[in-house]
């Protein structure tokens, strides 16, 4: 889901037309151009306001007290680009090449995707690079977008069988199998803004209003680990599996951007493993959260592979450093492997869940020049 309003640790249609990229001060030669975004607690203030089609970079610096991201609207509403876990005080380039119209930039302290917005007019034309590579690059996702999507939700259903027939150890053993095909996507299932929030929202990250709508995976997890019944939890499990129907039945008119929607995806995930799966956050009563993890860098390393044959072109060094880093970061999870899962993550003491943090931040850094390597 939507990561938490906390600090990272340490830290088929196919379109190729959008190529967007994000991270810190890795893409030096847009910088000294970039357009000064300043992020506060209620305002969104952006330097230009005229831009010119093609990349554009901007600086976003958050000044506010709130972790806040940066979103780049389409006039229908929905999210060209964004860059989350933006930590007060810290600032981040965030490079987009935008086609010729209108757009919103949003910045929405707390990661709520709601905030204040600033308009802007692109005028111009952008010229695609027509590498076919990643025209089957983001095909090929696109494939492992759609067989996760149905891996999710055939295990989900038996899942949501043990749910009904209240088999309390049947759903626990079931539980986080039902989550991985979901959670190796997950930022592809964000672009559906309405599924997410419905399958996968945390307890604690919703008002008290909100709990009264509460539904999805984690609802169910708190009924099997800390109530020990999911006695009447029937509707709760349906309701979750009709909405991942409603997922799939969207994925045919998915268009899928190689650099924005992979690349940038990517980097997404790592954020999901340091803002609640490193930190236990995500996983708060079953404890599961090594295996959520696995999944993250396991949809992030999909991305890496489709895309290698571009960046082993432009960037030799990133490659391997990408190979290098998902190799550390998996032989570190081998460690905690226990049966066809993993330990329960209570388990893992705070020394260990430092070196995985340190793992994942190490990793992370190469992946956030994912998304500019295949831009150039």
């Amino acid at each position: 889901m939507r990561p938490a309003p906390v600090l990272a640790l340490a830290g088929a249609a196919v379109s190729i037309s959008l190529l967007s990229a994000c991270g810190g001060d890795d893409d030096k030669a847009s910088a000294s151009d970039a357009i000064a975004v300043t992020a506060t607690d209620d305002k969104c203030e952006v330097a230009k306001k005229d831009l010119t089609a093609g990349k554009n970079t901007f600086k976003v610096s958050n000044k506010g007290s709130k972790v806040n991201e940066f979103e780049v609207l389409k006039p229908d509403g929905k999210i060209l680009a964004e860059r989350e876990n933006i930590g007060p005080g810290t600032s981040v380039d965030f490079v987009v090449s935008l086609p010729a119209g209108t757009y919103k930039l949003l910045c929405s302290a707390g990661q709520t995707g709601k905030g204040p917005t600033q308009d802007v007019t692109v005028s111009g034309q952008v010229t695609g690079n027509g590498d076919q590579r990643l025209a089957k690059a983001a095909a090929d996702y696109k494939t492992y977008v759609i067989a996760n999507v149905d891996d999710t939700i055939a295990k989900t259903r038996l899942f949501v069988d043990a749910v009904k027939a209240n088999d309390v150890a049947k759903a626990k053993e079931l539980y986080a199998p039902s989550r991985v095909g979901w959670e190796a996507i997950e930022p592809v299932a964000e672009k559906f803004g309405d599924i997410d929030p419905k399958v996968d929202a945390r307890e604690a990250d919703l008002s008290p209003a909100e709990r009264k709508g509460w539904s999805g995976w984690h609802l169910l997890e708190k009924a099997l680990w800390k109530d020990g019944s999911v006695k009447g939890k029937g509707k709760a499990g349906d309701q979750l599996l009709a909405d991942l129907g409603t997922l799939k039945a969207r994925l045919p008119g998915l268009t899928l951007d190689p650099v924005n929607d992979m690349a940038a995806g990517a980097k997404e995930l790592l954020d999901e493993v340091a803002t609640g799966k490193v930190t236990g956050e995500e996983e708060a009563f079953s404890h599961t959260d090594l295996v959520d993890f696995k999944a993250n860098v396991d949809g992030a390393k999909k991305v890496h592979e489709l895309l290698k044959p571009v960046v082993q072109e432009k960037d030799a060094q990133l490659a391997k450093d990408l190979d290098d880093n998902f190799a550390a970061v998996e032989a570190l999870l081998n460690k905690y492997e226990k049966g066809d899962g993993y330990v329960s993550y209570d388990k893992v003491g705070k020394d260990d869940r430092k070196k995985l943090a340190d793992a994942v931040n190490a990793l992370g850094e190469p992946l956030s020049k994912l998304a500019g390597a295949v831009a150039k």
